[in-house]
């Protein structure tokens, strides 16, 4: 199986734990049999593995996710990284060109499409093979997945299929309704558009031609900026006058607010968070290291980062979005392909920030322009190399770096280390990388 699965998004309703660069699919709240947490990615990438251990799997996103998808993924998953953000359907044409030119697939191959993060189970992926079967099919084109709604819900489109069929030819299209109308939709027997389909890869391109014309992957990316900024429905599926729809009546779960999320989590409690007995429907997800009590409260979500603490009813969890965008933000935590870093103050000419490398991880070789840096290990064992020089580094060690100095730092172990960055211009964008041998 050839599967795309589109991550995207900031999820800002999911504010504190989610940002411009952490969004809320790399939230960490599904506990594992043996008791670790994952995230919807970590979870999804799981289930297609299990479902098919040798699945192509190319994850398309923005330049944003690439560090979050390396740490909670690997190194060595599939990424289609999309230059600048363009909505849907040239991010599946680019990973769709990337499938072709870049891994070798052929253009008469299926290819599953779908979003990262529904909560969704095990029959979900046997579906998602049986969709791609259908779509390999000499004279299919484009298969949607239809869910069978379990509310008249105003978040969704809605496909109207020709019969109560399994699968069925698709009638028509509705846009997302109101509440009135969703209830009619659905008396009508019409599927939620979940955004999941299958077609061959050389139907893409076909279709990518139209919006630009283009010789390969690389020329594509190239071309990337001039595109036209559009959704896959509206440029495709819109237009398109022969679908195939498969119903789908397993969960499948969108996890978009607060109130849908605490849904789905198997506990009350994520982190340092304690309740007592007169606590009802109520959640915490702390990522601090300070504790926090609830007494008394019904039908509350408590979310702490350091990006700040939100406490809100959870009907009322799902208006925040206008709230967070009048909000300072700077992005106090975020995954990096090496590990994480917090931010735990910030001065004037001052920047100090929580490391932690994973064990085997190491930083780019770079350097700053306009600041001084300083390490203190705190815990673990590594080793540092400054303008060429290598240092072994354990806990109480104290490294100092000029502006202008090139530096890594190397984990053997987990390595945890507090860096203080010194200056009157201190920038995420002032780095200049070099190769090791530079």
């Amino acid at each position: 199986m050839n599967i795309i699965l589109l991550s995207g998004g900031s999820g800002r309703r999911l504010w504190p734990l989610s940002n411009d660069i952490r969004s809320k699919q790399f939230i960490k709240i599904f506990k594992r049999d043996d008791g670790i947490y994952e995230s919807m990615v970590q979870r999804v990438y799981r289930q297609v593995r299990q479902a098919d251990p040798d699945a192509r799997v190319i994850v398309a996103t923005g330049r944003a996710q690439v560090s979050s998808l390396h740490n909670q993924l690997g190194m060595d998953v599939g990424i289609s990284v999309e230059p600048c953000r363009k909505d849907t359907f040239p991010a599946i044409a680019l990973a769709a060109a990337c499938l072709r030119d870049v891994s070798g697939v052929s253009p008469e191959e299926p290819v599953v499409v779908c979003p990262v993060d529904p909560l969704v189970d095990d029959d979900y992926f046997e579906a998602l093979k049986e969709l791609g079967k259908l779509a390999g099919e000499k004279e299919a084109g484009l298969v949607l997945m239809g869910i069978e709604p379990t509310y008249p819900s105003e978040k969704y489109g809605y496909i109207l299929p020709e019969s109560e069929d399994r699968i069925s030819r698709v009638k028509t299209f509705q846009e997302k309704p109101d509440t009135e109308t969703a209830k009619s939709y659905i008396s009508q027997g019409a599927l939620w558009n979940g955004g999941v389909f299958a077609c061959r890869i050389g139907y893409i391109l076909e279709k990518a031609h139209q919006l630009a014309g283009f010789t390969d992957y690389w020329d594509f990316y190239a071309r990337y900026g001039a595109l036209e900024k559009i959704s896959f429905d509206y440029a495709v599926v819109e237009k398109e006058t022969d679908i195939r729809v498969m119903r789908f009546a397993g969960r499948w779960k969108d996890l978009g607010t607060w109130n849908t999320l605490t849904e789905a989590m198997d506990e009350q409690t994520v982190g340092n968070a304690r309740m007592d007995a007169t606590c009802s429907n109520t959640h915490i997800i702390n990522e601090l290291d300070i504790p926090v009590l609830a007494t008394g409260l019904h039908d509350v979500v408590i979310s702490a980062s350091a990006d700040g603490i939100l406490v809100s009813d959870k009907e009322q969890s799902s208006y925040i979005k206008p709230y967070v965008d009048q909000l300072d933000q700077t992005v106090m935590f975020a995954d990096k392909s090496w590990g994480t870093y917090r931010v735990l103050e910030v001065s004037d000419g001052s920047l100090t920030i929580k490391v932690t490398l994973g064990a085997g991880q190491h930083m780019n070789y770079h350097s700053h322009r306009n600041r001084d840096e300083v390490w203190v290990v705190t815990s673990g064992c590594g080793k540092t190399v400054v303008d060429g020089m290598e240092q072994e580094i354990r806990a109480g060690d104290v490294v100092t770096m000029q502006a202008g100095c090139r530096h890594t730092v190397r984990a053997v172990t987990e390595l945890q280390m507090i860096e203080v960055q010194l200056g009157k211009d201190i920038s995420v964008h002032d780095k200049q990388k070099y190769g090791l041998e530079d």
